[in-house]
């Protein structure tokens, strides 16, 4: 199998979960700034234009970088960062779901309609008037994030490292470059991130 791996925040999660699993990927290179995401033989692959994407030795190409993740930890035997029981499946999926649609979504397209609106706004439908507030459920969920973890919990669904924990990391890291650094009032949150900015995985 091969991934499509290119520059951002989505590409460097999975290569984070690969990592944390001790999978090694074979990789190509997409260059998203001269639009190779947008051509023809990258949408033949995967025709929402998004990198990365996973091919399969059999052709079958898998995107979504949190179906991506789930796929690769399926596939690893004696690991994994979504659990084995079905309650541990059920609370990381519950943590991810929190942390994607609360904190990352909005993060994003808070970034996509400000800072990178140059390269957007060609690509998709662009709302510049709703950036701010987009940064600010942003941050908002994070402060309640803080508050959830102030029962001191080292990982974000509890006491093991989850898919929550590896997806929020690789965004909060991109974006706190980009005009959205973490509050350093949320403390909990902040000694996390520090926690996650030591793991190996984390220069994947």
């Amino acid at each position: 199998m091969k991934l499509f791996n290119s520059m951002g925040p989505n590409p460097h999660m999975v290569r984070m979960y690969a990592a944390e699993l001790g999978l090694e990927l074979d990789m190509e290179e997409v260059d998203l700034m001269a639009g190779e995401n947008r051509q023809a033989a990258f949408l033949a692959r995967n025709p929402s234009g998004q990198s990365p994407a996973l091919e399969l030795d059999d052709g079958t190409v898998i995107a979504e970088i949190t179906a991506i993740c789930e796929y690769l930890d399926d596939i690893t035997p004696g690991k994994t960062l979504i659990g084995n029981t079905a309650q541990e499946r059920a609370v990381a999926h519950m943590w991810t779901r929190r942390v994607d649609l609360g904190i990352c979504e909005p993060m994003a397209n808070g970034f996509r309609y400000a800072e990178g609106i140059k390269i957007f706004e060609s690509r998709m439908i662009t709302l510049p008037e709703a950036a701010d507030g987009l940064k600010r459920i942003a941050a908002d969920k994070l402060t309640w994030l803080d508050a959830q973890m102030s029962d001191g919990r080292e990982f974000i669904a509890g006491a093991s490292l989850t898919m929550a924990d590896i997806l929020l990391y690789a965004m909060v890291v991109f974006f706190a470059g980009v005009g959205q650094p973490l509050d350093s009032t949320n403390t909990n949150v902040q000694a996390w991130f520090d926690r996650m900015a030591a793991r190996p995985s984390a220069q994947a």
